[in-house]
């Protein structure tokens, strides 16, 4: 198998991509994964209704950085026509492909129709693809749960019919909406995708390491592999993965050095894009994931979240340069 691949008529690097996240790949995480490696990069999902509304928040979720590329923008909405005309709307926005979920679980989504609660709908599904798909030019993905609780879902059924109405891609995240994130993900599921559908397949979840990536694959017969919770605080992951798929290799283990400079480029990052305020908010959380695990991680954490300015960070993270370590 190649390195490079291509959706529609978009040509991606290598076979590993970072999932969107809602609060999490905004532009600052985006360009640290896209440093390290990842070959398609997912912005988090927006609402095509908000982007019709002309919503001053949304439009800052749009922002993409030349150095992205190729990148995915995420809308999600139940009405075909509205999510239509935005597609023809944005068309000359600088994103590569556009994808619809059909996969977040959140209620708040769920209980407006949208997200996974599209599962339950076939054909609406079918005709929100076949009517974005014909509004833009650009190749037009799904990503998509393999179940709903309580109602029947025939996943490679809706596949198929994504697959006639036009989608360029699939990427199926093995989970059922019940599920959310907990329990195994039924790889199988990918793989019956993969026997029914030529357009290519995207496989995600429970892919933490070069080796189940290569399991997944393998596995599935999966052409991409889509890299979610496993890169939050750990961008790190797609030089890992790469090194592991193109030369058999195994990086050696992130030193305090390097995840304390990552962190400081990070939050230097949020702190542009954002203010200092809101940016040394916003990296508390990635702040409590890059130190998961490692010997005074949890002190770490704990005044981080007494953070207000950057300067406060760069002091706290000031002389970590020895091998991180695990908790004992």
């Amino acid at each position: 198998m190649t390195k490079e691949w291509k959706i529609g008529d978009v040509l991606i690097p290598n076979r590993f991509v970072l999932a969107p996240m809602a609060g999490v790949t905004d532009l600052p995480f985006r360009r640290l994964c896209k440093g390290q490696g990842a070959g398609l990069i997912c912005m988090e999902m927006v609402s095509a209704k908000a982007i019709s509304y002309h919503n001053k928040n949304t439009r800052a979720l749009m922002q993409v950085d030349p150095g992205e590329h190729p990148v995915s923008l995420q809308l999600f909405g139940n009405e075909p026509d509205l999510m239509a005309e935005v597609a023809r709307s944005i068309e000359d926005e600088p994103f590569d492909i556009l994808d619809i979920n059909m996969g977040c679980p959140v209620p708040k989504v769920v209980n407006n129709g949208e997200g996974s609660a599209l599962l339950k709908d076939p054909a609406l599904i079918e005709a929100i693809v076949g009517k974005m798909a014909a509004a833009t030019r650009k190749p037009v993905t799904v990503k998509m749960r393999i179940g709903f609780e309580n109602v029947p879902v025939d996943i490679v059924d809706i596949t198929k019919r994504a697959e006639a109405a036009g989608a360029a891609a699939i990427a199926v995240h093995a989970r059922t909406r019940q599920q959310y994130y907990s329990g195994q993900a039924d790889w199988t599921a990918i793989a019956r995708v993969k026997e029914a559908v030529r357009i290519p397949v995207i496989g995600n979840g429970d892919v933490d390491s070069p080796e189940k990536a290569e399991a997944m694959m393998t596995q599935t017969g999966c052409d991409a592999v889509m890299i979610g919770r496993a890169c939050r605080g750990n961008p790190w992951i797609f030089a890992q993965l790469n090194a592991w798929a193109d030369r058999g290799e195994r990086l050696p283990e992130v030193t305090r050095t390097e995840r304390a400079q990552m962190i400081l480029r990070h939050a230097r990052d949020q702190v542009a894009l954002r203010g200092e305020r809101a940016g040394i908010r916003e990296m508390r959380k990635h702040i409590a994931w890059y130190t998961a695990g490692i010997r005074g991680g949890a002190a770490l954490r704990r005044t981080a979240n007494g953070l207000q300015t950057l300067a406060e960070l760069e002091t706290l993270l000031e002389g970590i340069n020895e091998p991180v370590g695990q908790v004992p």
